[in-house]
C-alpha cells in the first residue's frame, strides 16, 4: 500500500469523493446533525485539498482511504475526513493515514493530533483509543444544546 499526496496532481477526484461519501454512509441514520461530508462537491473538495495537507492509501491502483490535516496552533494539528473504504478497514489502512499524520504534525513542529467524532459512534471512540487518542471534550454543533461531538486529543 502507498501513500500518495491529495494535492494538484491528484487525478481522481470521483473516486476520492465516492470514497469519502461511503466511507461516511454508514453513520447517517444515527447522527444528528447530519455529517458535513454530504455537503462535498467536487469543487469543494479539490479546494479542502488546496488548504489542507491530505493523503490517500492507494494498493493496486486502487483508492482505499484518505486522511485531511491542518495545523491548529499552538500545537495541534486536526484530523478530518479520515476515510477508509468499507471493505478494506480493519486491514491498517487508517493506522497508515494517521502515521502520515503524525510525521506532518512534526514537520510543523505540533506535538498532538486533535480529531473529533460523533458522540452516538462510540465504536470509534474505542477505536481512536486503542490507536492512542484520549478523549479530552465534548462540545455541540450551532443550534444544539445537547453534545453533539467528542474531541480526542493524541500526544505525539
Amino acid at each position: 500500500m502507498n501513500l500518495v499526496p491529495i494535492d494538484e496532481t491528484f487525478g481522481d477526484w470521483d473516486a476520492l469523493l465516492a470514497l469519502i461519501l461511503s466511507s461516511f454512509a454508514y453513520m447517517q441514520p444515527r447522527i444528528d446533525p447530519s455529517s458535513s461530508a454530504l455537503l462535498l462537491t467536487l469543487p469543494s473538495l479539490i479546494e479542502k485539498a488546496r488548504v489542507e495537507k491530505a493523503y490517500a492509501a492507494i494498493e493496486s491502483g486502487r483508492l482505499l482511504g484518505c486522511i485531511f490535516c491542518k495545523p491548529e496552533p499552538p500545537d495541534c494539528l486536526y484530523i478530518g475526513k479520515l476515510a477508509v473504504a468499507p471493505d478494506a478497514q480493519g486491514k491498517g489502512v487508517g493506522r497508515l493515514l494517521l502515521q502520515a499524520a503524525e510525521a506532518q504534525a512534526t514537520v510543523y513542529g505540533l506535538s498532538c493530533l486533535r480529531l473529533e467524532t460523533r458522540i452516538e459512534l462510540t465504536e470509534n471512540h474505542l477505536v481512536f483509543a486503542r490507536l492512542g487518542f484520549v478523549r479530552t471534550a465534548e462540545g455541540c454543533h450551532p443550534g444544539f444544546a445537547r453534545p453533539t461531538f467528542v474531541e480526542m486529543r493524541k500526544t505525539l
